[in-house]
């Protein structure tokens, strides 16, 4: 197809807008997706193709320098496209054992593609009706299928976990101190604490900065020998704070912890927040969807006690990112995070029309449309399939772990109570001082070779090797394969 002449402003636009245009288009993207999903999960070609980031980014610019006025042709359309799939991570490979962010299930992204091609956003009904709809809908079934009582609860979906735990950690201290809004915690007569998990994720802290308690102000609850929260340590800082006055913002439990994907007791940390009247926040960003499984839900047993807790849907129900759903156990405190007008947003001509308007609630104003990619999945195949992705991932993961056992030149000492399983090469002809240097060496070249992508964590100041056993089609012989590379890249 030649490059089509245009003479005004207008006209250039009525081409790109064109109907014509989109087809072609779309046509290309779906031509080349589906070689590239053929491919991809049948575990074909790298991981990733890996170069230096400054090569990467020359790459981009050059495409940039290449920009024409004209309509491109489809050589064009179509190396644009390529470029795209070739040079990002390939999360649908089976080799992919890294974090915690999945290939989607592909039904959920031509969902979210409706949502995005169609710029469905939100702030207030009247902008978004139908991407309000299908976030109401699923706030209401991924609470209940959490254990929270019908027409009790409220919740929202905000852009990843860490605006979520952000978010309910706000309403925390808004409803804690509650002139805290208007005048700040300086106001209060003692500064407040935020008791946390000791392996609570980095944003933990971060929100304890930006909501004005200081990263200071963090206490972290001592761990047993699972990396779970100790509950006699945590009731004994709760003591410790109510006989000196201390004000407790909140305290933070995890479902599960990032570094080995530890879930913390959740029922004895709900006793103890309900007998010192604190607020209990969880950050399930990683473990919420367990609910789903009868093999797995007794690791949740308690989430539903919780004031506030978040669930982030681009983790384990496979759907693409960002899809962070906030919770409150009891609905009053939905507007409790922010506290502010907006004449220009919200119609003072149908006030009850604000109960619809999630711009109250979150700290976007416009947001994409998140959920329709969940909702698409959820409509076609039913809350079985997020069950039998926590089924598959969570036993592949102790097998591997019994795996590791009996091998000799590796160590797992974790036993994962999800899907996440730290390990270490420990080859008897290196020093044990040296293992954690070969370890990150190792990771590196195994990163930059392609074959395999896994992380990284460091625990009591020994470094691991980490894998979020995520994908599906991952197997046994897959991470078999894994450690015979890590075996060959340090001989």
């Amino acid at each position: 197809m030649s490059p089509r002449p245009t003479t005004t402003a207008a006209e250039r636009l009525q081409a790109i807008f064109s109907p014509e245009d989109f087809t072609r288009t779309l046509d290309l993207a779906t031509s080349a997706l589906k070689t590239y999903f053929t491919d991809v999960l049948a575990g074909q070609g790298p991981v990733q193709r890996w170069t230096h980031p400054l090569d990467k980014i020359a790459m981009a610019g050059r495409a940039l320098d290449m920009a024409s006025t004209t309509t491109p042709d489809n050589e064009r359309i179509d190396g644009l496209i390529q470029q795209c799939l070739t040079h990002g991570q390939n999360l649908h490979h089976p080799h992919y054992i890294g974090h915690q962010v999945p290939g989607p299930i592909p039904l959920a992204g031509v969902f979210d593609a409706i949502g995005t091609i169609t710029n469905q956003v939100m702030a207030v009904y009247e902008m978004g009706p139908w991407a309000t709809a299908i976030e109401r809908a699923l706030i209401q079934r991924l609470g209940l299928q959490c254990g929270l009582s019908p027409g009790e609860f409220s919740g929202l979906i905000t852009s990843g976990g860490s605006l979520a735990n952000l978010t309910a950690l706000l309403t925390a201290r808004n409803v804690v101190f509650g002139t805290s809004w208007q005048e700040g915690v300086a106001a209060l007569p003692h500064p407040p604490v935020l008791l946390v998990q000791q392996d609570a994720h980095y944003c933990i802290a971060r929100s304890a900065g930006i909501l004005g308690l200081g990263t200071n102000q963090v206490i972290r609850i001592p761990l047993d020998d699972q990396r779970r929260m100790c509950p006699q340590q945590l009731a004994r800082q709760l003591a410790d704070c109510a006989a000196h006055g201390i004000p407790v913002m909140a305290v933070v439990a995890c479902a599960c912890a990032t570094p080995i994907g530890a879930f913390d007791p959740l029922e004895a940390i709900a006793d103890l927040c309900e007998r010192y009247n604190v607020w209990m926040h969880v950050d399930a960003a990683h473990g919420a969807a367990a609910a789903f499984s009868d093999k797995y839900r007794a690791l949740v047993a308690g989430l539903n006690r919780a004031d506030s807790f978040i669930a982030d849907a681009h983790k384990m129900m496979h759907v693409p990112a960002l899809c962070a759903f906030v919770f409150y156990r009891q609905s009053i405190h939905r507007f409790a995070a922010f506290q502010q007008d907006a004449p220009y947003l919200f119609d003072p001509s149908a006030p009850g029309m604000a109960e619809y308007d999630c711009g109250l609630m979150t700290l976007e104003c416009t947001k994409r449309a998140a959920a329709y990619g969940l909702w698409g999945v959820w409509c076609a195949y039913g809350p079985q399939v997020f069950a039998d992705l926590i089924d598959v991932t969570f036993d592949l993961a102790d097998e591997v772990w019994q795996d590791l056992q009996e091998q000799p030149d590796f160590q797992a000492p974790y036993r994962p109570q999800c899907n996440i399983v730290v390990f270490r090469y420990t080859p008897a002809e290196i020093e044990a001082s040296q293992w954690n240097e070969l370890n990150r060496e190792l990771r590196r070249q195994l990163i930059e070779s392609g074959t395999f992508y896994i992380s990284q964590t460091t625990i009591d100041g020994v470094a691991y090797l980490r894998m979020t056993i995520i994908n599906p089609l991952t197997t046994r012989a897959t991470v078999q394969l894994l450690l015979q590379q890590l075996r060959s890249l340090h001989r």
